[in-house]
């Protein structure tokens, strides 16, 4: 049985234990030319000591135009790869496995309106991005297609009604992931992994696992399943009363519904899928893969708010398979 300090390989990447840290934008640690600050550098060895798993570094922007808000990093030029380079240098010397999150925030409910020449303007920019962050050193590229941002704009039916390669039916709603992936399948060889951050409800949760099924068939490597954009309709219908039957009832236990849409969808894929949202104790993490409902679990906002999370986590498993085991 795994449990949170099961090993994991995907490729030749191996990976120590099944948390991981997600990709959290730490505006505050960035300054408005997007460039890595030390005190991002800081912040990054700070959790790759501690030991987790893999390491997903912040969305990073293929554009200056494509920006969450000023302060965000970006990979639009090589003038980033330098500071880039010594955050994968944190993985490198503590032997953490490290993505990067590449991103663009799009263009909201007008993208059915957009020119086809803009967007084809920004898959290059995709491309180009994907290069430096090989260049990098990063062990693999998270492509940011969840929370509304332009990937998940194009593939949800919701938002992308466009008459164009870029919309209409599922496939043409797929072109811009298909012709991306297509377009830098070179890089990703046995040493670089493809990871997908995806929306589980674009709008609805079957929408999310047609849409998992086909990333994988693209030859995707890890999925990483969140929120996209969905109808309050869909979300309400994501939730669930229960997991398995030997779920925990205490109410500090609760699980997310965005979890719940990990735990479906990897019933239907045979690649690695990693859960997230709220989920704040070892517990947690332990209950989902003990329970084999997923590969691995990110703990986000714990990361930030509990200092040297991983540490205590770790400590906290070995203490109580200790007690279980007298």
């Amino acid at each position: 049985m795994n449990n949170i300090l099961t090993p994991l390989k995907i490729k030749n990447i191996e990976i120590k234990n099944r948390v991981v840290l997600p990709p959290l934008v730490r505006f505050s640690m960035i300054e408005e030319d997007g460039y890595v600050t030390s005190k991002l550098l800081k912040w990054y060895e700070g959790i790759a000591r501690d030991g987790v798993g893999m390491i997903i570094v912040e969305a990073t922007c293929v554009s200056s135009d494509g920006k969450l808000r000023e302060n965000q990093l970006g990979i639009w030029d090589d003038s980033f790869i330098e500071g880039l380079s010594k955050i994968a240098l944190i993985g490198k010397k503590y032997e953490i496995p490290m993505l990067i999150q590449i991103h663009h925030a799009g263009f909201g409910k007008n993208i059915k309106d957009v020119e086809g020449t803009i967007l084809d303007d920004i898959l290059e920019k995709f491309v180009e991005a994907f290069k430096r962050a090989k260049k990098c050193g990063f062990d693999g590229i998270e492509i940011h297609g969840a929370h509304t941002y332009l990937l998940s704009q194009l593939n949800s039916r919701l938002w992308n009604t466009r008459e164009d390669k870029y919309g209409g039916d599922f496939q043409k709603r797929m072109y811009f992931n298909k012709t991306l992936i297509e377009r830098t399948r070179e890089l990703f060889d046995e040493n670089f992994i493809l990871g997908y951050r995806m929306g589980g409800n674009e709008p609805s949760l079957i929408d999310g696992i047609e849409i998992a099924k086909y990333l994988e068939k693209l030859g995707v490597d890890l999925l990483h399943i969140s929120t996209g954009i969905p109808e309050e309709r869909f979300r309400q219908a994501a939730k669930i009363d229960n997991f398995p039957e030997n779920y925990p009832e205490e109410k500090s236990f609760n699980l997310d519904w965005v979890i719940y849409m990990g735990v479906q969808i990897k019933k239907h894929l045979n690649i690695p899928v990693i859960g997230v949202r709220n989920i704040r104790t070892e517990e947690q993490v332990s209950y989902l893969i003990e329970n084999n409902l997923l590969d691995m679990v990110a703990v986000g906002r714990a990361m930030i708010f509990t200092n040297r999370w991983m540490k205590k986590a770790r400590e906290s498993y070995l203490r109580r398979i200790k007690n279980e085991t007298k």
